[in-house]
């Protein structure tokens, strides 16, 4: 069935709407009708949650359900038919779901935190300022204004700009279903493409990031075809050098596989080395090494590698040029 919020008319799938018209059964393969005309998608059934348990309850109950927030990606998906959710869970009046705060030294964000209050918030400028820096890569104006930071890592593109900020910022991702909460780091919740460790059953409601150290510097790299579009290659660094020489380095890169991924060779080239520009190019090429990149219409595996050996060099100088030196 169709269901819609508890003030709203709940009609049964082939019973028309007063003001939506025929709803197509499971299993149509045409268009849905909707007032006469007709939609892209293939027939769903609609839960807008008000509160986070009716969410939650909403997903357990159906085994097909995915869950719409943003909807900057989703939607899109669904009108080409490349996602077809049997049910999909409105999650966007779930206010509590939505703050950016500080607790102690962690940053906390509600899963539905839109993308341009993240841009903009001084609090995450303070605890995560790579997050801050990646935002001048991420989309437009008007997907950032209904784009949300937990969708967006739920979505899980391989060439996205959060997850590699999640990666390096060390954050911890929080899951809550009817049978409790539980909690994964960041460099463990992304599994493949458009893959999660998020069980059907289960809602991100918030992620925690670790205030940056005060002499961590940071760095986010990117090339893309135009200015908002996806990364060809993203280069995402952290890094800890509080007397010339690394003690601690975390590398993430995008565009480069089935999902974001760790360069481990690029960071321990770097750690216990004095930044210098023979240690920043052997960084750069364990990084290149490190990746086999796809190729496709918008640049080929080698020019990737390129990109990878250039955006991490540039990346690690950067970061390197924004730590605070003791001594």
């Amino acid at each position: 069935m169709v269901r819609a919020a508890p003030s709203l008319t709940v009609a049964a799938r082939g019973i028309s709407y007063p003001s939506i018209g025929q709803i197509a059964e499971p299993g149509d393969d045409k268009k849905t009708n909707w007032d006469g005309g007709t939609v892209k998608p293939a027939p769903f059934d609609y839960v807008r949650a008000e509160n986070v348990g009716e969410a939650l309850s909403a997903l357990a109950a159906n085994a097909e359900a995915q869950v719409l927030a943003g909807g900057q990606s989703l939607i899109a998906m669904m009108n080409l038919r490349l996602a077809k959710p049997g049910c999909l869970i409105d999650i966007n009046r779930l206010s509590d779901l939505d703050y950016i705060r500080a607790e102690g030294d962690e940053l906390a964000l509600g899963a539905l935190t839109r993308h341009t209050a993240a841009a903009t918030s001084p609090v995450v400028a303070e605890f995560c300022p790579l997050m801050t820096a990646a935002y001048g890569f991420i989309a437009h104006r008007a997907v950032r204004n209904r784009g949300t930071v937990g969708g967006n890592l739920c979505h899980a593109d391989p060439s996205s700009e959060n997850p590699a900020v999640a990666i390096a910022s060390g954050a911890t991702l929080v899951l809550n279903s009817v049978d409790g909460e539980r909690r994964v780091a960041a460099e463990d919740f992304f599994l493949g493409l458009f893959e999660t460790a998020t069980g059907q059953n289960e809602l991100l409601t918030e992620i925690r990031i670790p205030k940056a150290p005060a002499n961590q510097g940071w760095s986010f790299q990117e090339t893309s075809t135009r200015k908002g579009d996806f990364a060809l290659v993203g280069i995402a660094a952290t890094l800890d050098c509080p007397n010339g020489a690394c003690t601690d380095a975390r590398i993430v890169a995008v565009g480069v596989g089935e999902r974001a991924v760790r360069l481990d060779a690029a960071e321990t080239a770097i750690t216990g080395a004095a930044i210098d520009d023979a240690s920043l190019v052997a960084a750069a090429q364990a990084a290149r090494d490190s990746v086999d990149p796809p190729s496709d219409f918008h640049a080929d595996s080698e020019f990737r590698r390129d990109l990878v050996f250039s955006l991490t060099k540039r990346a690690l100088c950067e970061a390197y040029g924004r730590c605070r030196k003791e001594g």
